[in-house]
């Protein structure tokens, strides 16, 4: 807890085990709603990652993960207090064409769901290995201190925040490179700045993102499908006891697009 506090991160090695990892990672390659809800989320260089997301965290194998024991303790310890699931996304880099992330914060989206404070946090789950070669996740240290930063449109897949303040903080602060083994973690802040480069590497780069917000926090936009819903937490056995369970039915609540708020190039 005092490293997330100070970084703004923290890394779980081995939180999900080998075969945990292969259920999750089938469920990403086989469950016919993450394919049916797959989007492009293009980059400023030419490239795109697939992502697929849902708001919902229900009886699928992956909907299990997000409500296990292990990681709803671990995110209402981080955060200080009760939590929901506000959504969860596959981010699929593919081998040579997998797109870049620009520097942002994921408040700099949630904000505008409406969420008053940063009482909210993101656990990235490798399911394949994440290194440099594919991409992988890259995070400025305390940089969630500095709290939300101004973000302006990039593409009109991507918003980012502004150059200018990003170089500044660049310069006084540590920048990490999250490389991860299938089944590792790094739980980082809502308000922690983060990219990763476009995967130019033979080897494919999956990761499955649950992110939390405080019941406290809920979302005032209840259009977006981002407000509290009671979080039923499993035992850490349900995972496994589920074998390769997919979404049943609208449980999940898939999104048919990526959310991006409409923002102004002056920010």
């Amino acid at each position: 807890m005092a490293d997330y506090r100070r970084d703004g991160l923290i890394f779980r090695r081995g939180l999900f085990d080998a075969a945990e990892v292969d259920l999750l990672r089938r469920a990403m390659e086989q469950d016919p709603k993450v394919a049916e809800h797959a989007v492009l989320r293009a980059d400023a260089e030419g490239g795109a990652t697939r992502i697929s997301l849902w708001n919902r965290a229900g009886d699928s194998v992956y909907g299990l993960a997000a409500r296990s024991r292990r990681m709803v303790d671990m995110a209402e310890a981080l955060i200080g207090e009760p939590v929901y699931h506000f959504q969860s996304k596959l981010t699929a880099k593919e081998p040579f064409v997998g797109g870049a992330w620009e520097w942002h914060q994921d408040y700099g989206y949630w904000y505008y769901n409406g969420c008053l404070r940063p009482a909210m946090l993101s656990v990235m789950v490798a399911l394949d290995r994440s290194d440099r070669e594919n991409g992988c996740l890259q995070i400025i240290k305390g940089s969630h201190r500095y709290g939300r930063i101004d973000h302006v449109p990039l593409t009109d897949k991507q918003n980012g925040a502004e150059p200018q303040r990003i170089a500044w903080i660049l310069e006084r602060n540590d920048l990490l490179h999250c490389e991860l083994d299938p089944g590792d973690a790094v739980v980082f802040h809502c308000n922690a700045l983060h990219r990763s480069d476009q995967n130019r590497s033979a080897k494919r780069r999956w990761t499955l993102l649950i992110c939390y917000n405080a019941v406290s926090n809920d979302a005032l936009i209840t259009a977006d499908d981002r407000s509290y819903v009671p979080l039923e937490v499993v035992d850490d056995g349900a995972i496994k006891r589920a074998g390769l369970r997919f979404a049943q039915g609208e449980a999940e609540h898939f999104a048919r697009q990526a959310y991006v708020p409409k923002l102004s190039r002056t920010g």
